[in-house]
């Protein structure tokens, strides 16, 4: 199976991240900058459900009343803004928006504004560290329609970036390779079971042994199945300690391999910053890419123009 993306990504985000001036108080930021030449992988989508609701620039900042997002969109509970208005169905309409315009460009990934009524998936304010009532509106949407999220102030932090570019590829991969045999399957799970071992062994050891256990012949929907336990999978972020454990594990398979050694890749209790760790990540990437070695890590990459 081919494990290189040669089709750039489309990749929604909220518009406020990607430098638009869109948020109630006219402020943006460019998160998507901190991608540096990465951020050609992808074809950007920014939308902002706020704005597209016809509330304007600036505007009156708004809040869930009552009990999240998701009940907004059940008919439970209201959107107002700081003068106690409703504006619950212009929200609803800029959502829905929204949503049409990802979907008509098949976005299936979400950068979102974590904090926001409207794009929040796990808090919807920013204020004394409280959650608010999430998810918001659009996070709402987002999760029923099964998005791969990623939380746009991860991007901050060069290891967490990492971590979420290497899951995103092998999310799109997951999501489109012909899977139409039992020899297919089998490869699908050896490409991608070292990246699930690393988020959710357990989960992953199941996966393992039920195919271990596969009767003969091929079913179509147990692989589907299959495919959709893995995708769910890599929704999740890893941990620190788990990525830096685990390139110690594969950088010591790559070198017994092919007898290289990199100087760069250090030990898991050694001390350095997290700049140096996404060094030592890239540099696994770029060398086991161009040896032809598995890094079980980050199995995917992008090679497109």
């Amino acid at each position: 199976m081919d494990t290189v993306l040669k089709e750039k990504i489309n990749l929604g985000i909220s518009a406020c991240m990607y430098g638009c001036k869109v948020r109630y108080n006219k402020k943006g930021w460019n998160m998507s900058e901190l991608f540096g030449r990465d951020q050609t992988s992808f074809i950007w989508h920014p939308v902002c459900p706020e704005s597209l609701s016809g509330m304007g620039i600036p505007r009156s900042p708004i809040r869930v009343i009552g009990e999240s997002g998701r009940a907004v969109l059940e008919g439970n509970s209201k959107i107002k803004n700081r003068e106690g208005k409703d504006v619950t169905d212009m929200l609803i309409k800029g959502c829905n928006a929204s949503i049409e315009a990802l979907e008509r460009a098949n976005v299936f990934a979400f950068v979102y504004m974590e904090g926001s009524p409207s794009c929040g998936v796990y808090r919807t304010t920013l204020k004394n560290n409280r959650m608010g009532k999430p998810p918001g509106v659009f996070g709402a949407m987002l999760l029923d329609r099964d998005f791969f999220l990623i939380p746009a102030n991860d991007l901050q932090s060069p290891v967490r970036r990492w971590d979420w570019k290497r899951r995103l590829y092998a999310f799109a991969w997951a999501k489109e390779v012909d899977i139409n045999s039992k020899d297919d399957l089998f490869q699908f799970w050896h490409i991608v079971k070292f990246l699930c071992q690393e988020i959710d062994e357990k989960t992953a050891r199941e996966i393992g042994k039920r195919l271990a256990e596969l009767p003969k012949g091929f079913d179509k929907e147990s692989a589907e199945t299959l495919r959709h336990e893995v995708m769910m999978i890599l929704r999740q972020p890893s941990s620190l300690e788990k990525i830096k454990n685990r390139l110690w594990k594969h950088y010591m398979y790559f070198k017994r391999k092919t007898g290289v050694e990199l100087e760069n890749v250090m030990e898991p209790t050694d001390m350095r910053n997290m700049n140096h760790i996404a060094d030592e990540l890239m540099l696994m990437e770029k060398t086991s890419f161009s040896t032809e070695v598995l890094f079980g890590a980050a199995p995917i990459l992008y090679r497109g123009r």
